[in-house]
């Protein structure tokens, strides 16, 4: 329950991360990079939509998704295999995407992205908590 209350919470945090960027692009703002200064050679280069949706928009919708299926664990609604099940497959696939993207702005682009970087982070940790978790 406790590794299901911290996959929770690290999606709310994820939520809020890309809900930022996605107002900064609607807004045609630039993000305000607290490390560095190459959030926007990042977020602006053709990496940065999958089949012309953008990767904060699509990560929005996992975050999204990831927090409903962890509450529905926590309380016990619906089927807790398939959720646990589902869940396991959304933190596996995320972190591989993330893994890709990191390897992208290193390799790459050149360039780095504080707020990218935040969110491949908290998708790693959630990893790490649904490696070394017991009970998920």
């Amino acid at each position: 329950m406790t590794a299901l209350a911290l996959i929770f919470t690290l999606s709310a945090i994820g939520i809020s991360e890309t809900m930022y960027l996605i107002r900064k692009r609607v807004a045609l703002e630039q993000p305000l990079c607290p490390i560095g200064k190459d959030c926007a050679v990042v977020l602006s280069s053709r990496y940065s939509k999958i089949f012309l949706i953008p990767n904060d928009l699509l990560g929005l919708f996992a975050y999204i998704i990831l927090s409903i299926i962890s509450a529905f664990l926590v309380v016990e609604v619906g089927p807790q295999g398939f959720w646990k099940v589902f869940l396991i497959i959304m933190i596996i696939a995320m972190s591989l995407v993330s893994f890709f993207f990191t390897y992208l702005q290193w390799r790459v682009i050149r360039a780095w992205c504080f707020w990218c970087l935040m969110s491949a982070s908290t998708i790693w940790l959630m990893l790490v908590i649904l490696l070394v978790s017991k009970n998920i």
